[in-house]
């Protein structure tokens, strides 16, 4: 499949074949290509190369042929005119950071980010004297009060790990731009199956391909996709950094790229049948999924997403005794920080993936320590529930 024909396929078709131009040995699947470096015919050509004056490969922290595949596949996905990979999620937002932001400019980002986002913004790029400011996530007026004439990055998640809080994509691109600051959208949880913020006004949209993109938990590694122009300097942090991908995990994401419309309709299925049947257990106190008519922004998460994802926040009755004992007593669901994967996980926040946070951050982010969240994976509904149900009863 050539790219000028991409935008004439469906999704479904673009993710098992967008990005793949074979080789002259005529392959089916994606090849591999484990190499550091690639041979050239003659000095001249070299040179061309690696000036940027002829196209081709040069060394494989930043040009190679499989990472390329991946990087074309879910740019189509994500309707972005580039793609770059990088070595995880969280390179991929430090590479963001690097290649638009420097000493004196200032990040607007919402309160509800994963704990070692939060880490990166304070600790690591504080030291280069980038400020963050935290506001609530679906309060469009506190983004605009928080915003300087230093401001650069509006940066958020929606919806929220692991409150499952929403943000309009929309409305906040317009606030962005008005103040000349670029959004960008970290979509791990939703994919481009489920939200393409691109679409709706956002510049750049940030992955943990480590999640969804996979699907089975077996690999790291992240990416940033947006306007070509845009991601020049983006390109230029990656080959002189070094955050990159490697070949055999970019492999391992097109192989999980493949299915991911079918995994992303199933999770979501199987999730809203358990939020619906939590949400009805006297153990739980609340249920956060925005796929929930309770949710206080489902009708905005219905308006800007196909789906609402796969990530439950639970509040359990018995604060953190209550919450420890439906994760210990689980015979099927993985206790890992991971998610994702179609095998359902689950992790008590407040101690594991937001631990690094102060009592005051984690407050703020509605981060309890009654709160559980599953992942919720692929397995039959009825063993889910009787998983979960056998913790319940230990304390209900």
């Amino acid at each position: 499949m050539h790219d000028d024909h991409d935008n004439a396929f469906a999704l479904d078709t673009l993710a098992i074949r967008a990005g793949h131009d074979r080789t002259h040995e005529q392959e089916h699947g994606e090849p591999i290509f484990p190499t550091s470096s690639f041979v050239y015919g003659s000095a001249a050509e070299a040179a061309r190369k690696f000036s940027g004056e002829e196209p081709g490969n040069i060394y494989s922290r930043f040009t190679n042929p499989t990472v390329r595949t991946f990087e074309q596949r879910l740019a189509a996905l994500e309707g972005g005119e580039q793609c770059v990979a990088t070595s995880s999620g969280m390179a991929a937002i430090l590479a963001t950071a690097l290649a638009f932001l420097q000493a004196g400019d200032e990040i607007v980002a919402s309160r509800s980010l994963f704990g070692s986002t939060v880490s990166l913004f304070d600790k690591y790029l504080g030291k280069l004297g980038i400020v963050t400011h935290y506001v609530e996530l679906g309060d469009l007026d506190a983004w605009q009060a928080a915003i300087t004439s230093k401001t650069r990055l509006l940066f958020a998640e929606t919806p929220s790990n692991p409150l499952s809080e929403v943000v309009d994509i929309a409305a906040l691109a317009e606030i962005a731009h008005r103040h000349d600051a670029w959004l960008a959208i970290d979509n791990c949880f939703l994919t481009p199956v489920l939200q393409r913020p691109l679409d709706l006004g956002a510049d750049l949209v940030i992955h943990s391909a480590t999640k969804y993109l996979d699907g089975q938990g077996r690999a790291i590694g992240g990416a940033v996709v947006g306007p070509e122009e845009m991601l020049k300097e983006l390109v230029g942090v990656v080959r002189t950094c070094g955050p990159c991908m490697s070949p055999f995990n970019a492999w391992i994401f097109l192989k999980g790229l493949e299915t991911l419309g079918l995994r992303m309709k199933a999770h979501c299925e199987n999730t809203l049948a358990l939020a619906q049947w939590l949400e009805a257990q006297p153990e739980i106190a609340r249920v956060h999924y925005s796929g929930l008519e309770s949710h206080p922004q489902h009708a905005l998460a219905k308006q800007q997403q196909r789906g609402f994802g796969a990530v439950l926040g639970v509040e359990v009755k018995g604060g953190r005794d209550g919450a420890w004992a439906l994760i210990d007593h689980s015979q099927l669901m993985s206790i890992t920080g991971n998610l994702g994967d179609v095998k359902t996980t689950v992790t008590h926040p407040a101690t594991t993936t937001h631990a690094r946070l102060s009592d005051a951050q984690k407050t703020a982010a509605g981060i309890s320590e009654g709160l559980v969240r599953i992942a919720v994976g692929l397995e039959a509904l009825d063993d889910l529930k009787r998983d979960i149900r056998r913790g319940l009863d230990t304390f209900g």
